[in-house]
């Protein structure tokens, strides 16, 4: 039990003393955003060519035309 204690603090210590972890997770996080959030930006921006395209292409699979946006 004393042993498994003190791997447990060892590793404890390890992982507080180590700022590696810290600064790869933050930039891994920005990384992510500064791709999503410009694709993010352009599907807004283009969500009723898309919704239209989406018609289009709904009314070709089912051979009729509905409305999907109600």
């Amino acid at each position: 039990m004393k042993r498994k204690l003190a791997e447990w603090r060892e590793m404890g210590s390890r992982l507080h003393t180590n700022e590696n972890g810290a600064e790869a997770g933050l930039e891994r996080i920005l990384l992510i955003a500064f791709i999503a959030l410009p694709l993010l930006g352009l599907l807004i921006y283009f969500r009723d060519n898309i919704a239209t395209k989406a018609k289009q292409l709904w009314a070709d699979v089912t051979g009729k035309s509905t409305d999907l946006t109600n």
